[in-house]
């Protein structure tokens, strides 16, 4: 019998704005590595899903729970020969800030980071299961969403146990940082690495060799990664797919199309189709 191919269809809240769940079946793709602006909570419904993320390899079967911060580099792919099925949800940081800051008793965790990436935890499991239904089958009001939503942050802060405030930003942490806001504040130019470099103070050669170390990706992952989600909004918006390509930088719409689908799953056509 033949392995069917695979499948990926989003679907957007109409309650919760930005917030998006990814329904998939990967029998033949593997992602590239990249990362979301967003939040990410999934699930593994059927196969095993491997991935890498935070310096390791990663195996998710049947029942387990993946948890992405933002900006956490990661890949995926079915990890033996039967039919990877999952669930992805998609929150952006404003919409889980004040649950965080509750659940802790602190404002300053509002942009609360996970230490867990792949979690066996049956109560997380079904807030997440529950918010995905919803979402594709278009039913639940906002507040039945939100109280979703709060019970996934409330639970990742129980699992993480007591609050510690972040201590002091490292030099090489600050001087990364200062090279991702560069790269966010001109994703629309032609970037090059003397450029990149020099707004992080580091030479070439340091400045490569640090980013790879930190994130597990290159500077040139990484701004194709930050192009890719930035031309996912302009889609969601309503700007055409040539259009949304040459903005970003991508040499016309099939180079767009290649990379675009390397990280959704979807050609920029496809997915606009999808969610708008």
């Amino acid at each position: 019998m033949a392995k069917q191919s695979s499948r990926f269809d989003y679907y957007k809240s109409r309650q919760i704005p930005k917030l998006t769940v990814l329904q998939a079946s990967l029998s033949d793709f593997s992602y590239d590595r990249h990362a979301h602006e967003e939040y990410a909570f999934g699930v593994t419904l059927a196969g095993r899903q491997d991935f890498f993320s935070g310096g390791e390899f990663h195996r998710s079967p049947p029942g387990n729970v993946i948890q992405f911060n933002p900006e956490q580099v990661h890949d995926g792919h079915p990890g033996d020969d039967t039919t990877l099925g999952y669930v992805m949800i998609y929150v952006p940081s404003a919409q889980l800030e004040a649950s965080f800051a509750d659940a802790v008793g602190c404002e300053r965790a509002a942009r609360f980071h996970g230490s867990e990436t792949l979690l066996a935890d049956p109560e997380l499991r079904h807030a997440i299961l529950d918010l995905a239904q919803w979402m594709i089958h278009r039913q639940g009001t906002r507040i039945d969403q939100e109280h979703a939503l709060h019970r996934m942050a409330t639970r990742l802060v129980q699992r993480a146990g007591k609050f510690q405030p972040s201590g002091r930003v490292s030099r090489p942490d600050r001087l990364l940082l200062r090279a991702k806001e560069y790269i966010l504040a001109h994703l629309e130019a032609d970037l090059s690495l003397a450029e990149i470099s020099q707004a992080a103070h580091l030479s070439k050669y340091h400045f490569l060799r640090l980013f790879r170390q930190q994130f597990g990706i290159t500077p040139h992952q990484y701004v194709l990664s930050c192009r890719v989600n930035a031309a996912r909004g302009a889609l969601e918006a309503g700007v055409a797919p040539i259009e949304v390509a040459f903005r970003y930088g991508f040499t016309d719409l099939s180079h767009f199309n290649r990379r675009f689908k390397r990280i959704y799953g979807k050609t920029p056509y496809q997915y606009q189709r999808s969610v708008t």
